[in-house]
């Protein structure tokens, strides 16, 4: 699934989008704007069988994987339930909780890594998700910042996926027959959302049953959803001064399947995402439920979502569901 993408239009349209302040502080920046267009009359159904969620939480488990795709480090840091009590800060290397767990590939924004959006998927895992997040060798904090590397992302996104699912059957390994392989999601922030929209266009990972899309944009991987019916979420700040929220809007009109919008009126790019607050609470609860739906089957974690989004006035939520 490897590709080199580099036509210079693909570049500059990258930096139009203003991905070069991801996870900090942005200056001006170009921005692309496109009409909404009309939510079809008809969508597909989702693949994920009727079930229910766990209703308890989880303890948090920690630890990390050295992989390498073609000479391209990627180093993965998952989170997953635990045994033990539920709450705290992960535990590095504890011991698995029982059961089977989906799976949610994350994705982090340009000059970030996945320790900054720890608080969040920390909640994920403690919700019964196992989340796999990839640090990326041109992008993330340390790294040499080309923008354009975000269009690799993608099959870097996959391999990942294959080489953490692969633990499931893997003798002797913590997490052997503690994921449900079937059941999985991408995730990402910012030029990681950018890299989620495209595991479902161009690049897309037949793998995937379900995607939350944080301040992204389509710029680069384009809007020609494909395969499967997979439902999105997206949460983007109306402020966002680095991807303008008229470009997010414009990549959630263009998805053909179930789908919802969470807007921050008064949200920027997506620190809220990076520390706990009333603002994280919501999105944390929100996204918890959607994937409770879209990767459990839990219907009544579906009906859940609307009051979560509209918990204190932060949010307003177009379901299309």
């Amino acid at each position: 699934m490897s590709r080199r993408v580099a036509p210079a239009l693909l570049a500059s349209a990258l930096l139009a989008a203003g991905l070069t302040g991801c996870s900090g502080d942005a200056g001006p920046t170009e921005r692309w704007q496109a009409p909404a267009e009309p939510w079809p009359a008809a969508t597909p159904s989702p693949r994920v069988p009727a079930g229910t969620a766990p209703q308890r939480g989880f303890a948090v488990g920690v630890r990390q994987l050295k992989l390498n795709r073609d000479g391209r480090a990627l180093p993965v840091t998952l989170w997953y339930p635990a045994t033990g009590a539920a709450g705290g800060s992960a535990k590095r290397s504890a011991a698995a909780a029982d059961g089977r767990f989906p799976v949610v590939m994350f994705s982090h924004g340009l000059n970030g890594r996945p320790d900054d959006y720890a608080t969040l998927l920390t909640r994920w895992a403690a919700a019964g998700f196992v989340v796999a997040a990839p640090t990326f060798p041109h992008t993330a904090r340390g790294g040499d910042g080309n923008v354009l590397d975000v269009l690799n992302q993608p099959a870097d996104v996959s391999y990942a996926l294959t080489e953490v699912l692969a633990l499931d059957e893997k003798a002797g390994d913590p997490l052997r027959g503690r994921m449900a392989a079937d059941r999985v999601a991408a995730a990402g922030h910012s030029a990681g959302g950018v890299t989620t929209i495209g595991l479902f266009t161009a690049g897309r990972d037949e793998r995937l049953d379900a995607g939350v899309v944080f301040a992204g944009t389509a710029l680069g991987v384009g809007t020609a959803f494909a395969g499967a019916a997979a439902p999105q979420l997206f949460v983007h700040g109306e402020l966002d001064e680095v991807v303008d929220y008229a470009a997010g809007r414009a990549a959630y009109d263009k998805v053909p399947w179930p789908k919802a919008m969470l807007s921050l009126p008064k949200g920027d790019h997506g620190r809220a995402l990076l520390s706990d607050g009333a603002a994280l609470r919501v999105v944390s609860d929100t996204t918890v439920e959607f994937l409770r739906w879209s990767l459990y089957g839990d219907a009544a974690a579906k009906e859940r979502i609307p009051t979560d989004a509209a918990r204190g006035d932060i949010a307003t939520l177009d379901d299309h569901l």
